[in-house]
């Protein structure tokens, strides 16, 4: 549930024609999973042993499109998110520029879940998240994209959620979901795919400058000159005051 403005509406009021087709492309790729009995799976999911040594390079993209077939809560999860969030920025944005965002957010988080655990290899270390081979799958990351922007587009919009019920500012929406997924301890989460998604889509938004107000390096320096003027500010101001009461006191101690 989200607030706009002074009213609170669940879901959006219009869902794009992109959005449903994203939705109904990912549903068909579900069922092709089971029907093919795993033969898709397998052909499409991301991992750094495929991608890097077998030279498999579709893989960060076709990842995004699959989901696990052991619960449909987790194509169900994400394509409520998606339907969700990611209908507002389609309207705001119109279709073609959400769709370069989506995919470009999936596709980038796909190549960090095949680079990132090799990195420690090279330096002869373990690899990050265990054995090079294990696969990963499901539009996750892309979706996170979508909630990042979602909650740069619009931060002081209020989410109420269901679990827990409690409202969050849109702009802390992101470090909640982290928070939660982190603490949970819950196996079988990618959280590389789900931070690389955030990740290439805050440098996305950067690039594209098309986002009023995202933080950068050169804002976050502009709010810390700014803190520290209104500090001074502030202390100029309380040094008149206590000047100002002195001269009370004298003037009253003269007076009698």
């Amino acid at each position: 549930m989200y607030g706009r403005g002074n009213q609170i509406g669940f879901g959006p009021p219009v869902t794009p024609n992109i959005i449903k087709n994203l939705m109904i492309a990912n549903g068909v790729v579900f069922i092709a999973q089971h029907m093919t009995q795993g033969v898709v799976t397998q052909w499409a999911v991301v991992s750094p042993y495929s991608v890097w040594f077998e030279f498999q390079l579709w893989r960060p993209f076709t990842y995004m499109w699959l989901h696990s077939t052991s619960s449909p809560f987790h194509i169900i999860f994400n394509m409520f998110t998606l339907w969700m969030f990611g209908s507002q920025l389609a309207l705001h944005w119109g279709e073609q520029r959400f769709i370069r965002f989506y995919v470009a957010c999936g596709v980038g988080a796909g190549i960090l879940i095949a680079t990132v655990p090799l990195i420690p290899l090279v330096m002869g270390l373990p690899a990050i998240g265990g054995p090079i081979n294990i696969p990963t799958l499901g539009a996750s990351g892309a979706v996170m994209g979508c909630l990042l922007a979602y909650s740069l587009t619009w931060p002081n919009r209020t989410i109420q959620l269901i679990f827990p019920p409690i409202p969050l500012k849109a702009i802390w929406l992101i470090p909640f979901i982290f928070f939660m997924e982190f603490s949970s301890g819950q196996q079988g989460v990618s959280h590389i795919g789900h931070l690389g998604g955030v990740i290439v889509g805050y440098f996305y938004l950067v690039r594209e400058g098309r986002t009023p107000g995202i933080p950068t390096i050169e804002t976050l320096k502009l709010r810390w000159r700014r803190y520290q003027m209104r500090q001074k500010l502030r202390a100029v101001h309380e040094e008149e005051r206590r000047e100002r009461r002195r001269k009370e006191e004298e003037d009253d101690h003269t007076y009698h």
